[in-house]
Parts: structure tokens; C-alpha cells; sequence
């Protein structure tokens, strides 16, 4: 493989100041950071491992974690001096936040007893808890998401004197901060609950992966499958990107990881810097609904809705490939529209020889997907991931060492026998393994390299999680106001009246209202926030549950490509020198489907699988969803076989249109005009050699 095919580097430093201003520590600072984080993914192993806490403790602890690692790695402002040491200030308050953060766990049985009626002492750790929830967030997420969730607060507090319909009953200080800070209500609701336990081990899970050259390995794949053919090095971003997507559920990190290597590839093959950031923000968006490992979101909604994980990515799994398959196609017409070549095939690696190389890579994913779909919960299923992919790290450092190819490969036969065994006494016995393993590589020539990628594992995955966990903590604010004051209902119910006299029209608006409070906070907390007021009236409107929770999902990541601020399409800019607002303009058309497919699922739930659909009811609305992705590409780049004109591109939206809309003979008017478009178009392509002649 070409050096300058290389796969980038670790780009922990970027992907980081995507969510702010991280400082740049070194010495004892930088090793303090480290054991903090350490411990915190140590403490969550256990008690994914162990259980050996309760609920609200496991949660308390978990957002006491959170705040300490979020203060000692983000200053408060940007001041030259606060980028390169922690603050006296900072230290104290990441101690404080600690120490709050183990106050129910100290305290626990008497707060059981004193339940709704808050002591002083209750009343002051809860206060500063809120606070603090609130300045980590402003740090590590901007100023949008503590706005809003202000908003929410003050709601609670002064409602009472609103105009209308607006207006509640009051509720004193205490009432607030019992219900926010001190039960499981507020910022230790369902998704920090979610955070503490499957987000983290998923999110650790998938940091495993990178550190061990997963990224390397995506990045040969998709460089040996799609890289030599037409419009090469832009099919192996999106090749790339999705399968980054099955082991991260975060879009920015994608594109700030698998966008250093691709977006330069696109661009010295002839694609524009715009086309190119665009391709790798929507390529990498898509990973949130990309199964196995989907987003945060994916977790909580399941936990929302009391199903199985597999349930929703049974869900996500038609739109997702759906979605690449847009983005796949696009890239293609645009590289026909330009003549674009691919990488020369010499240059492209081998795809076989990077599984042969890198096969024990691929082995925990394959047993997580096994695992979830064989009805283990996505808890187990990823502490098993989590051991193996150590178990492995461990192995090929050791194994490398064994002479002879028999000896080596008796030795990876022992050690899956070995794990096989272990793994039926449950996941305790695994660790046991892993515990054999650390103790030989520290005597094996390599071995401690490998120790050292775990430890770094560590570290980034638990920095890696503040984003999420912070996330979840702050929007619990509107959750807690939400459920102590009803005002969810109001919302809901002018849904339902538009409703009554267009569904078309509530399902619009509540992918507006997606799409604005994404112009400011992330994916998480805009799902949970509209999945409370909306979903609920979408079904009372007759949409099936989790169609209408995967809705407001789609929206919440198409809020993340669409302007003005498309946070992911200005992630791609840093990369590509230009600017996001013309990448994110760029990303839309690309992303079509992102737009379309949720409608469809609602007026036919088929395409999620709902309902419990025949083989043929799936096909055709797949034949009818493939159809319009097709033409629509072609009517948004300008090409299909050759250049379209003006009346082609007119004929094939209103062809791509009509097999979306779900009206009475509209199926039959979309496949006629698909007929006629190709007609068209495949006449006139052959006349155009004729009249060149």
C-alpha cells in the first residue's frame, strides 16, 4: 500500500475540541487527568461486572465522574494561561463536584426516608449539583444546550405567573430541587441511567477497537472493495464512514477520525473541497443509525419504550441502508458527472490480506451482534465485547512472539477454547483470563506495548463519554420540569390539532421543531426532549410507537447536517479549508434520504418492519424507496447515464415524488413516470454519439 494511502493517525486532540476548549496538559497534570479517568472507567467496569451499587447511586456517581474529568480538562474561558495548567479554581470545584457526587451514596438511607421532604443540607448539595451540571455543560457543549434547559428551569420556577394556557400551579424551591437533583426524576433520570451502563461500555467498547487499528482496518477494506472504481476514494469514504458507524455512534468523532484520511483522498482525485467534506459529514452522520452499535439514542429510546435493544435496531436497519445507499449513489453520479477515475488498483491494499493480518479485530463485533440478537441485554452483550477485545489486544501481542505458524495457531485455538470455557461461568471468569494475559505480556518482548494501548483505551474512553454523560445529566433539567408541571401536554396537544386536519402537517412540524432545537444542542438531548412532547401525540395520531420515537431520532441527526449550523458539516470544514455553511448545504442534497425515509415509514411502517409485514410487502416498498433515491440523485446531481436537461430532471423528481407520497394511485403514476424518464433519457443518450459524429 502506497504511504500516501496511509491511514491517519490518532486524532484525539481534534475530535475532542469538537465539543470545546480542551486544555493541552503535560506532566503531573496530564497523569492526574489520566488516573482520574482510569478510575472512572474502572468504577464503571465494575459496575457493569459486579452491580454492586444501587441505581441512584450508580447514577450519582456516575455524573460526580463527569464533572471532575469535564473540570480538570475544560477551562472556563479561554485565557492563554487556563489552556496549559488546571486552575487552583478548577481543582477545587472538580473535588467539590466529586465529593456532591458521592453525597446519595453516603446519605442514601436517609434520603429514602426523608423522600420529598429535602433537608437544608439536601437542599444545598442538590442546588450545587444543578449549578454544576450546568457549567460542565457550558464548557464542554456551548452556551445552546444550558440556554434552553434554562429556560425549562425558569419555567418551573415562575410558570405560575404565565398568561393562558401556559401557566401552572406553582411549585416552591424545594419541590424543584427534590425533583431535579435528589430522586430519579431529574439529572439522574432514565438517560444518565442509560449512560452510566450501556453508553459507556459501548462507548469503551468501541475506543478498544480504535486503539487496537480497527480504523486501519475499515480504511483498507474500503480502500481494497471500492477504491479503484469510479469515484473511488469518495465510495471509500462512505464505505469507511459506515463501517466506523458500527462500533461508534458518534458522527462528529467519525468525521473528525476517519475524515483525516478521506477527505484529502477525495480531494486529490479531482472531487471539490465542499463535495468532499460534505460526502465524509454524511457518511459519518449515518453511524448513529447504523446497527450494531447505533447511537446513545438508540439506548435510551429503548429504555423509553421498555424494549429490547434488538427491537430498535430492527427498526433502523432498512432506513440505515437506506441512507448509505443515497449516499453511495450520489457520489457515483457525481463522479460520472465529472469523470472521475479511482485509485489505481496496484496502489489499493489487499482487502483479504487485512482480514487475514487483522482477523481477531472483527471477532468481538461479530459476538456482540451474535449476542444481542440471541436475546442477551446490550449491558452483558457489551462487557463480553469489552473482555474479548482486551482478551485479543493481549493475545496477538503474545501471540506475535510464539515461533511457527502450527505453535501460533494452537495458541489462538487454546485461548478461544479458554474464553469459550470461561465465558459459560459468566463474564467474572473471562476476567480471569484477562488477568492471566496482562501478567505474560509484562513478560513478553511487545507485550507491554499492548498494555499500554489498554491503558490509553481506558483513558480516551472515558474522555470520550463526557460529551454523552454531561448531555444526559443537563437535559434531565427538562425532563424533571416536564413531568413535575405536564407542560408537555400543551405541545402535544396543538400537535394533535393540527393533526385532526393534516398528519402530513404535524409530522412536518415536528420535524421543524427537530430540526431548530438542533441548531443548538446535540442529538440526545434534542431526541429526549422531542420524543416527550411529540412522539406521545404522533401515536395518538395513529403512528406506531417506534416509528414515531425513530422520527424524531432521523431529525435530531439530520439537525446536525443542516444550516446554519450543521455542526458536523463544520467539523468537516476544519478539514476540508472550506466553509461549513457551503458543506452543509451540500451535505442536505446528499442526504435526501435522511429527509424522506422517516415520512415514508410512517404512512408504511414496512419499511422498519413494524407490524409484522410479509417478505413482499418489505420488497416492494424497498423497490419503491430505492426507485426514488435513484431518480432523486439523478435530479440533484444533473446526471444518471449522461448529463440530464432541464425537463429530465423535472420528470424524475415528479417520478421520485409520486412513489413517496401516499396518496391513491400515485404508486402507479411513479412507476410511469420512471418508465417514461428512462425512455427519455436513454434515447437521448443514444443520439448523443450520433450527433457528435
Amino acid at each position: 500500500m502506497n504511504d500516501s494511502l496511509a491511514a491517519p493517525q490518532d486524532h484525539g486532540a481534534e475530535e475532542s475540541a469538537a465539543h470545546g476548549t480542551q486544555r493541552n496538559l503535560s506532566g503531573r497534570s496530564l497523569q492526574l487527568v489520566t488516573a482520574v479517568a482510569l478510575a472512572f472507567s474502572a468504577y464503571q467496569l465494575t459496575v457493569a461486572a459486579f452491580h454492586p451499587l444501587s441505581s441512584l447511586v450508580t447514577r450519582s456517581l456516575h455524573v460526580g465522574f463527569l464533572l471532575t474529568i469535564t473540570f480538570l480538562l475544560y477551562p472556563a474561558f479561554k485565557r492563554a494561561g487556563e489552556l496549559t495548567r488546571i486552575s487552583i479554581a478548577d481543582g477545587v470545584l472538580a473535588v467539590v463536584a466529586f465529593a456532591l457526587g458521592t453525597y446519595h451514596w453516603i446519605f442514601e438511607a436517609e434520603l429514602i426516608q426523608r423522600s420529598g421532604d429535602p433537608s437544608t443540607a439536601d437542599l444545598v448539595v442538590g442546588t450545587a449539583l444543578v449549578v454544576l451540571v450546568f457549567e460542565a455543560a457550558r464548557r464542554l457543549l456551548g452556551l445552546a444546550l444550558p440556554l434552553v434547559c434554562g429556560g425549562f428551569l425558569a419555567y418551573g420556577m415562575f410558570g405560575e405567573y404565565l398568561p393562558g394556557v401556559l401557566e401552572h400551579r406553582g411549585y416552591g424551591f424545594d419541590q424543584i430541587i427534590n425533583q431535579l437533583a435528589l430522586g430519579t426524576e431529574g439529572l439522574f433520570g432514565i438517560p444518565t441511567l442509560v449512560s452510566a451502563t450501556y453508553i459507556f461500555l459501548f462507548i469503551l467498547f468501541g475506543s478498544f477497537l480504535e486503539h487496537a487499528g480497527m480504523i486501519n482496518l475499515f480504511n483498507s477494506l474500503a480502500l481494497g472493495t471500492v477504491g479503484h472504481t469510479k469515484g473511488g476514494p469518495a465510495k471509500v469514504a462512505v464505505l469507511s464512514s459506515g463501517l466506523m458507524g458500527t462500533i461508534s455512534g458518534s458522527g462528529v468523532a467519525n468525521v473528525l477520525t476517519t475524515g483525516q484520511f478521506t477527505i484529502p483522498l477525495m480531494k486529490r482525485f479531482g472531487y471539490s473541497g465542499v463535495f468532499a467534506g460534505a460526502v465524509e459529514a454524511t457518511s459519518s452522520m449515518g453511524g448513529q443509525v447504523m446497527p450494531p452499535v447505533m447511537g446513545a439514542v438508540a439506548f435510551i429510546m429503548a429504555e423509553n419504550l421498555d424494549v429490547p435493544y434488538t427491537e430498535v435496531v430492527k427498526a433502523a436497519i432498512v432506513p440505515a441502508i437506506l441512507y448509505y445507499l443515497t449516499v453511495f449513489w450520489m457520489v457515483h453520479l457525481e463522479a460520472g458527472r465529472k469523470g472521475l477515475t479511482g485509485i489505481p488498483k496496484e496502489d489499493c491494499p489487499n482487502p483479504l490480506r487485512a482480514i487475514r493480518e487483522q482477523w481477531y479485530l472483527i471477532l468481538p463485533l461479530m459476538i456482540l451482534v451474535g449476542m444481542l440478537f440471541n436475546g442477551f441485554t446490550p449491558m452483558f452483550s457489551g462487557m463480553v465485547g469489552l473482555s474479548l477485545t482486551a482478551v485479543l489486544i493481549l493475545g496477538a501481542a503474545i501471540a506475535a512472539r510464539v515461533s511457527g505458524t502450527a505453535f501460533r495457531y494452537v495458541f489462538w485455538i487454546a485461548l478461544g477454547l479458554g474464553c469459550a470455557t470461561m465465558l459459560e461461568w459468566g463474564v467474572h471468569a473471562l476476567l480471569v483470563v484477562i488477568a492471566v494475559l496482562v501478567a505474560l505480556a509484562c513478560f513478553v518482548n511487545g507485550g507491554r506495548q499492548s498494555l499500554h494501548t489498554m491503558k490509553t483505551s481506558l483513558a480516551d474512553g472515558a474522555r470520550q463519554a463526557l460529551p454523552v454523560g454531561v448531555a444526559c445529566s443537563i437535559v434531565g433539567v427538562i425532563i424533571g420540569i416536564l413531568t413535575l408541571t405536564g407542560a408537555a401536554s400543551s405541545f402535544a396537544g396543538f400537535i394533535l390539532a393540527v393533526g385532526e386536519t393534516s398528519l402530513f402537517l404535524s409530522l412536518l412540524l415536528t420535524m421543524l421543531v427537530c430540526l431548530i432545537l438542533g441548531m443548538g444542542i446535540p442529538t440526545i438531548p434534542n431526541y429526549i426532549i422531542t420524543s416527550a412532547i411529540a412522539a406521545p401525540a404522533l401515536l395518538k395520531l395513529g403512528v406506531p410507537l417506534i416509528v414515531s420515537h425513530m422520527f424524531v431520532f432521523y431529525f435530531g441527526i439530520m439537525a446536525d447536517l443542516t444550516p446554519p449550523v450543521a455542526l458536523a458539516a463544520f467539523a468537516a470544514s476544519s478539514i476540508a479549508k472550506e466553509p461549513g455553511l457551503k458543506i452543509g448545504l451540500k451535505a442536505v442534497q446528499i442526504a435526501i434520504a435522511g429527509f424522506v425515509v422517516p415520512y415514508m415509514a410512517v404512512y408504511d411502517p414496512a419499511i422498519m418492519l413494524q407490524g409484522n409485514p410479509s417478505v413482499l410487502a418489505v420488497a416492494y416498498v424497498l423497490l419503491k424507496a430505492v426507485l426514488a433515491i435513484a431518480l432523486w440523485g439523478g435530479a440533484a446531481i444533473g446526471y444518471f447515464w449522461a448529463p440530464l436537461n432541464v425537463l429530465e430532471r423535472v420528470l424524475a423528481t415528479a417520478a421520485a415524488a409520486s412513489l413517496i407520497v401516499a396518496l391513491p394511485a400515485t404508486d402507479e403514476l411513479g412507476f410511469a413516470l420512471t418508465a417514461a424518464f428512462v425512455a427519455v433519457h436513454w434515447l437521448r443518450k443514444r443520439r448523443q454519439p450520433c450527433r457528435s459524429a
